[in-house]
C-alpha cells in the first residue's frame, strides 16, 4: 500500500517546505542538475509535486497521491498515478528515470527499481535523491520519526545499501554527488560537491547497461 495518506492530508504543508527552506531545495536541486545526464525522454517515479521535474525539464511523470499529482499536472507535467513497484509502461521507453525522495516511502525498494530499470532503454540513466541514513540529517530524521508528519512511514537508506540494490536490479556504472554537508543537519553547508559521506542529500546515478 503506497505511503500516501500523509501527502493527501498535508499538501499544503508539504508544499510550504519547499517555501521555508528554499536555500536547501535550491541546494537539492543543483545536486541533481550537476549528474542529470542528457535526455529527451526521461520520467520522474514519485514526481509530487513536480520541483524537481519541472526545473529538470522532465515533462511527465507517476504519483500515487492524487492531490499531488493534480498540483503537477497544474505545473504542465503529464501525469500518471500510479505506483513505483509497478509502472504501467511499456519496457525500454525512457533514457532517464528520476526519483527524488520518493526510495524511502516505496513499499519495496528493490522491485521499484527493477521497474526503473524495465522501463529504461539500454544505456539508459537512473537518477536517485535520497536523504543518507548514514548522515547527520538521516540520523536526526530518523530520531523524530515519531513525531514527523511526513517520516513515520519513511524507510531510510545509506548509499552503500542502494548501490547493492541497484546492481540487484541489474545497474552499474555509477556516479555520487551531494550536499547539505557538515555536522548540524539544521544548518547545513549548502555546497555540492562529488562523492558521497558528507552530504545528508545525495544523488546516485546509476546506468542501465547497453
Amino acid at each position: 500500500m503506497p505511503k500516501i495518506h500523509v501527502f493527501e492530508k498535508h499538501t499544503e504543508q508539504y508544499e510550504s517546505w519547499f517555501e521555508k527552506h528554499k536555500d536547501m531545495y535550491e541546494a537539492e536541486l543543483k545536486a541533481v542538475k550537476k549528474l542529470l545526464p542528457e535526455f529527451k525522454n526521461a520520467l520522474e517515479i514519485g514526481v509530487g509535486s513536480g520541483r524537481f521535474a519541472s526545473p529538470c525539464g522532465i515533462a511527465q511523470g507517476i504519483e500515487p497521491s492524487p492531490a499531488m499529482a493534480e498540483k503537477a499536472r497544474k505545473k504542465g507535467l503529464r501525469i500518471l498515478e500510479g505506483v513505483a513497484e509497478k509502472l504501467e509502461l511499456k519496457s525500454k521507453t525512457f533514457d532517464l528515470a528520476l526519483m527524488v525522495t520518493t526510495i524511502c516511502f516505496v513499499d519495496r525498494a528493490l522491485d521499484s527499481l527493477k521497474e526503473a530499470y524495465r522501463v529504461l532503454e539500454p544505456g539508459g540513466f537512473l537518477l536517485l535523491g535520497f536523504v543518507d541514513a548514514n548522515s547527520e540529517l538521516g540520523k536526526l530524521y530518523e530520531s523524530k520519526k515519531d513525531t514527523s508528519i511526513f517520516y513515520g512511514d519513511a524507510v531510510f537508506y545509506s548509499t552503500d545499501r542502494l548501490v547493492t540494490l541497484c546492481r540487484q536490479a541489474g545497474f552499474g556504472n555509477f556516479a555520487f554527488c551531494q550536499t547539505l554537508l557538515g555536522d548540524n543537519p539544521e544548518k547545513p553547508d549548502l555546497h555540492v560537491k562529488d562523492g558521497y559521506g558528507q552530504g545528508g542529500f545525495v544523488v546516485l546515478r546509476a546506468q542501465r547497461p547497453r
